[in-house]
């Protein structure tokens, strides 16, 4: 039996470079995997994204009944796919995933300025507080338009509600996620009903750059079990 093929949508990055390893890995082991380039991020577009922009292009690149995993603003789109769609996916792995509300000062800040649409890039409470909301590059390399999207995704955490989510969920974490810290996983574990949670004691934020060998042996594993 062939082993089933894996939809990852990477979070907020502008190359998936870093994730070469552990995709590697996954091939070796007979996985197809499925990199999708998120629009405004490693697919260049000009435009300013809502969720549901992002949850129509999803649903446009995944197949019905497929397995896909989504990393930090990845989990965000696809945790919204699966209550917008219902039976869309088959299983949804979350990767220290984004979603859960809470507007820190930082993300607060950054979400003002967003709106504003003024340049920031000297400043370095700016760019830091970027970088904790997005987990991964600074505020002054973000295009003006993506500024103003990542505003729009954590606004739009006020309505997702995880109860909603009804696909069977597979959350893996890393302890040492200072972006979207592991209480922000035992938040979606206990609300999304049909869920298991497993974290990683010495993984951060991004396990694909700190821990990928770990990390393709841990999603090898899990793929197993879901082709049975």
């Amino acid at each position: 039996m062939s082993k089933p093929e894996l939809y990852i949508i990477h979070g907020w990055t502008y190359t998936v470079e870093p994730w070469k390893r552990t995709l590697e890995l996954l091939k070796e082991a007979g996985i197809k995997v499925t990199m999708l380039h998120v629009p405004g991020l490693t697919e260049p577009s000009d435009k300013v994204f809502t969720i549901e922009d992002y949850v129509k292009w999803a649903d446009q690149m995944i197949p019905n009944g497929a397995i896909a995993l989504g990393h930090s603003n990845g989990g965000r789109i696809l945790l919204n796919l699966s209550v917008k769609k219902p039976g869309k996916l088959k299983d949804l792995i979350l990767l220290d995933s984004a979603g859960v509300f809470e507007m820190t000062k930082k993300k607060k800040a950054v979400a003002a300025l967003a709106k504003i649409g003024k340049p920031f890039k000297k400043i370095k409470f700016i760019d830091k507080a970027f970088h904790r909301a997005t987990g991964t590059t600074d505020y002054s390399k973000a295009p003006e338009n993506m500024k103003k999207t990542l505003a729009n995704m954590l606004e739009s955490d006020k309505n997702l509600k995880f109860e909603d989510v009804k696909v069977k969920t597979y959350i893996l974490w890393g302890q040492k996620d200072t972006v979207t810290p592991p209480r922000h996983a035992e938040i979606m574990h206990a609300e999304i009903a049909d869920s298991e949670l497993k974290t990683y004691a010495n993984w951060t934020h991004a396990p694909y750059i700190s821990h990928p060998d770990d990390l393709a042996r841990a999603l090898i594993v899990l793929m197993s079990r879901l082709e049975q």
